[in-house]
């Protein structure tokens, strides 16, 4: 069996993970998935706010990035998509911290899990809006679609393999 080397400042969130049954690649996976989902919605959101519609993206028939970023469905309740995706990743960035992955407390691993339930369930939407009422793709919304989905995965697989207290 080979020993897994962890870096000084890693050792003391290890032995928690590991005693909670994580696998290591949990916190890393979805600190980076978080950071880069947040990265891809500053993004949308300066576009969103400096020049709709000129997002690095082909302008064609399906894949149409300003026909996306500028429709009537790239705000919700006023307030512009991308904007709730920082909001999201803001939130998911915070939940998949060291430090909270490394808590017992169901009710944390709960709300992680929720959280990124609902975000998943807000791009499928999205996706939806995106294929059958603009009748356009976004790349980079696909991109951040992506990321959404695979944040979920992993954190619904860590929830899935955490041995936690129950309450």
């Amino acid at each position: 069996m080979t020993k897994v080397v962890v870096p000084p400042r890693m050792s003391a969130l290890r032995g928690s993970t590991q005693a909670s049954g994580l696998p290591e690649w949990v916190v890393p996976a979805s600190l980076s998935l978080s950071v880069l989902g947040l990265a891809l919605s500053i993004y949308l959101t300066i576009e969103h706010y400096t020049a709709p519609g000129t997002a690095a993206c082909p302008a064609g028939r399906t894949v149409n990035c300003a026909q996306v970023t500028t429709s009537a469905q790239s705000m919700v309740f006023g307030v512009p998509v991308a904007v709730l995706g920082v909001v999201f990743f803001v939130a998911a960035l915070a939940l998949c911290l060291p430090q909270v992955w490394a808590m017992r407390d169901p009710r944390v691993w709960k709300a992680r899990l929720g959280v990124t339930a609902v975000g998943l369930a807000f791009a499928l939407y999205l996706i939806f809006t995106e294929i059958f009422v603009i009748d356009a793709i976004c790349l980079w919304c696909t991109a951040v679609h992506v990321v959404t989905f695979g944040l979920f995965a992993v954190v619904a697989m860590a929830t899935a393999l955490a041995d936690l207290p129950s309450r």
